[in-house]
């Protein structure tokens, strides 16, 4: 079989290897699509913190399963599945409490070293990392039930989704779905933010109810006019950049609790002094457990999260260099690529 091997930033080779067979527990899956998030980009130019190289990249992914070892009993041969991309120890505090997500060892298949992602014709992978795709959900839904379990999580870590008023700063891939997943699970109104009019057109096709766009508006007044002196109930920063995270707590009522969803690599300044104040709860999301990506599922399976505008483009395994290169020519209209390896 062939893989894509990242050798190094920016140095992607292709090498034949061996179709490995699988053991007890473990399943064959042949691999249908990969999704290419902004993690991927980091390890793609040498920008990750945890990365090691040589590495196998895809973390978001589905495929075919075509064979499976002694003593599975959750997937069968012909059952099309997603990748839950999660290694833990299983035996800690954490993941005892079903946290684990926060396992100390905890790893994300083919984003840390150690570890071989997806961007291979087929893959290995043990049962219990699999999650099987109804009827109604194609491959390319399959590689983004990974990204739609991360908002799911985070929307859940805010708590007061529920007819709540939901500020989601940042309309990128994970600020869109987030915004998807807070209506369809019961949120009353979702506002999102961005300077990008692209992202932003996106989002209002996708159906999210305010868009600002905060290079031209401000946000203030639209957070006032849009949801009076009550405010947002839940604040989502996505964008994770220098100044976002600020603004979010500028912009709490008191009480409100704000999730840091994106993926923050450098310090940023933070009025703390009106954290305290105002009683604002900063919450830091980390994933997801097994329970999101049920709730992901059903989401797309219901048709209450819309992933077509989000697919900007597809390439071929091994047009992995391609990828990157359309992702960084194109950035500020790109929003979801995808690595289509078989049909």
């Amino acid at each position: 079989m062939l893989h894509a091997v990242l050798g190094g930033p920016r140095n992607i080779e292709y090498r034949e290897a061996p179709i490995p067979i699988p053991e007890a527990g473990q399943v064959l899956v042949e691999v249908k699509r990969i999704g290419v998030c902004g993690s991927d980009i980091h390890v793609y130019h040498g920008r990750h913190k945890y990365a090691v190289f040589p590495l196998v990249q895809g973390h978001e992914g589905s495929g075919l399963v075509v064979q499976t070892g002694p003593d599975v009993t959750n997937v069968c041969i012909g059952d099309r599945v997603t990748l839950r991309p999660q290694l833990y120890c299983g035996e800690c505090r954490l993941c005892r409490e079903g946290r684990y997500n926060l396992c100390e060892d905890y790893k994300v298949i083919g984003v840390l070293g150690g570890t071989t992602g997806m961007a291979s014709e087929y893959f290995l992978t043990d049962a219990s990392k699999l999650h099987r795709l109804p009827d109604g959900l194609d491959y390319d839904a399959g590689a983004m039930i990974e990204p739609l379990a991360v908002a799911v999580h985070s929307i859940r870590l805010g708590q007061r989704y529920h007819d709540g008023n939901i500020l989601i700063l940042g309309a990128g891939p994970i600020g869109n779905l987030v915004g998807q997943a807070a209506k369809g699970m019961g949120a009353r109104s979702v506002m999102i933010t961005d300077i990008n009019p692209f992202r932003l057109d996106i989002a209002k096709k996708c159906g999210i109810d305010h868009i600002v766009n905060t290079a031209t508006e401000d946000l203030e007044t639209a957070i006032v006019t849009h949801y009076g002196r009550d405010r947002a109930d839940v604040i989502l920063d996505c964008a994770a950049t220098t100044g976002t995270m600020d603004q979010s707590v500028k912009s709490a009522r008191r009480g409100t609790n704000i999730v840091t969803v994106g993926n923050f690599y450098d310090k940023v300044p933070v009025e703390l002094g009106l954290t305290q104040r105002r009683e604002i709860n900063i919450i830091g999301a980390m994933n997801y457990v097994s329970e999101d990506y049920a709730e992901a599922i059903s989401l797309l399976n219901a048709g209450k999260v819309k992933i077509g505008d989000l697919i900007s483009a597809y390439f071929g395994l091994q047009d992995y260099p391609a990828a990157y290169q359309y992702i960084d020519e194109n950035s500020n209209t790109v929003m979801k690529v995808l690595i289509k390896v078989r049909d």
